[in-house]
């Protein structure tokens, strides 16, 4: 199942915002009572926590429903336990964590969950507060409808909880979905490489590919090759800028007696200016742009295996630190993971196949490339140019297939096998009897020289003579 939480804003009166900050006070003071007693004395269970300051909690507070005194105590448990863990790592310095704002949970039993869900347009809710229960009106969009739609389909379900929380003197209420993955027929096979300022990308729509296979038009044959702009490489590069700036600023005022300046970015001014920058959402916005793009038809999805931290192993032999600092800048992760999220939204597959020779073979002639003067242009032994990035893409299509002459040749090599090494011999982790069938299978599908890179493969044109008006399906009728 997949979860999704849309936020609705409450039409609060001033008596509603009052009840809504009390219970916020509240809940927070419980919540922070309780962690640092769990931090203190390394007890974060939230059975034994609940025994220790249920009844406590009752007593301090008896407006607050029993149902809230539980939820933040579980909420505590949840914070205590991950503020441990990430001090085991040596991540915090902190002896307790600082908890600033929460979110108000309402379980079933605190709002009218089984009147929301069973109506067809809800509009509003009812939760409990002191004094009890208060019907709350809500300023309702688009997406929640979205949703809605699919609870009353059957393709989700609205959880149980609700959350209550403030942002900017404004009350949201938040609601979680459980989305059901959609299963659809294939319609397009899609793949597509991460770079820093780009995302190269290779579709091949199936039923358009079909259709006109059969009238045989050359140019559905040819995978549709392009690129989504992203500019994560400039956009690091101009933040950087800005952070530099604010350092530059800064320093005067934090100068030591020996003309030496305390560390700027640990300093709470610094923080302060650098939380208004907007990097983090910009590079949200173009992960989702990218991710709605690749799967805004249901079809198999195809990328390279990125591995738990790609930046490491990118930059592990990269001396600039600029470009160790773009590339550490780039989502490769982020981009992927929202990929596949919003894949099974949508009924696709995500598949992922090794990052090996990707972008320095031909996808025509499964030859190495030969350098040139610029970077992204290589040079096939056939004579043509191609561009790394279409290679890489169209070379991952390559691998999906179960026969293909990548599989066979260049699967499962070795990183550091040096292709000098054994030119003009047989290859040592293949059997040369293995490749000689494969090229033997294989030998007819291969391009012609003259005729590459128009196609893949070439095969009899279907069409009728060779002076066949190939918009039609037969010669055009001669003149009487």
């Amino acid at each position: 199942m997949l979860r999704r939480a849309v936020a609705i804003e409450l039409e609060a009166t001033k008596e509603l915002n009052k009840l809504l900050y009390s219970v916020e006070a509240m809940y927070l003071s419980i919540v922070r009572e309780v962690v640092e007693y769990a931090v203190t004395n390394n007890v974060t269970n939230p059975t034994q926590l609940h025994r220790l300051f249920y009844s406590k909690c009752r007593r301090e507070y008896p407006s607050l429903n029993s149902q809230l005194v539980i939820q933040a105590i579980r909420q505590a448990s949840e914070i205590a336990k991950s503020f441990i863990e990430r001090k085991r790592r040596g991540l915090v310095s902190k002896p307790y964590p600082e908890v600033k704002a929460v979110s108000i949970r309402f379980v079933e039993a605190t709002w009218n969950y089984e009147e929301f869900a069973s109506s067809i347009a809800p509009v509003r809710i009812t939760i409990s507060l002191p004094g009890g229960r208060r019907e709350v009106w809500l300023r309702l969009h688009k997406r929640f409808w979205q949703y809605w739609w699919r609870v009353l389909n059957g393709e989700a379900e609205l959880a149980g909880t609700l959350i209550v929380k403030r942002r900017a003197n404004k009350w949201y209420a938040v609601f979680t979905f459980e989305v059901k993955p959609r299963e659809a027929k294939p319609q397009s096979v899609v793949s597509f490489d991460i770079n820093e300022n780009t995302v190269a990308v290779s579709r091949i729509d199936l039923p358009s590919t079909v259709g006109m296979v059969a009238n045989w038009n050359r140019q559905y044959m040819v995978p549709e090759l392009y690129t989504i702009k992203t500019d994560f490489g400039r956009l690091a590069r101009r933040y950087g800028r800005i952070r530099d700036t604010i350092t530059e600023r800064l320093k005067p005022l934090y100068i030591l007696p020996n003309d030496n300046y305390v560390s700027i970015t640990g300093t709470r001014e610094y923080r302060k200016r650098v939380k208004k920058l907007r990097e983090r959402g910009r590079k949200i916005g173009r992960v989702r742009h990218v991710a709605n793009e690749l799967t805004k038809t249901p079809g198999i999805i195809v990328t390279e295996d990125l591995g738990d931290n790609p930046q490491e192993s990118m930059i592990s032999g990269i001396g600039r630190n600029g470009l160790r600092h773009r590339i550490k800048q780039t989502p490769f992760k982020s981009i992927e993971e929202a990929v596949e999220d919003k894949a099974l939204e949508r009924g696709s597959k995500l598949f992922h196949v090794s990052a090996y020779r990707n972008s320095r073979v031909c996808p025509i002639h499964f030859t190495r490339l030969e350098e040139t003067d610029d970077w992204h242009t290589l040079q096939c032994p056939s004579g043509h140019i191609v561009n790394r990035d279409y290679a890489s893409v169209v070379n991952m299509m390559w691998k999906t297939t179960p026969e293909a002459w990548s599989k066979g040749v260049w699967w499962n090599l070795r990183r550091e096998t040096n292709w000098g090494e054994y030119e003009g011999d047989s290859n040592p982790f293949v059997p040369y009897e293995i490749v000689k069938h494969i090229h033997a299978t294989l030998r007819e599908f291969k391009a012609s020289f003259e005729q590459s890179p128009a196609v893949l493969a070439r095969g009899s044109p279907m069409n009728p003579a060779r002076g066949a008006n190939e918009g039609w399906a037969r010669t055009p009728p001669t003149p009487s």
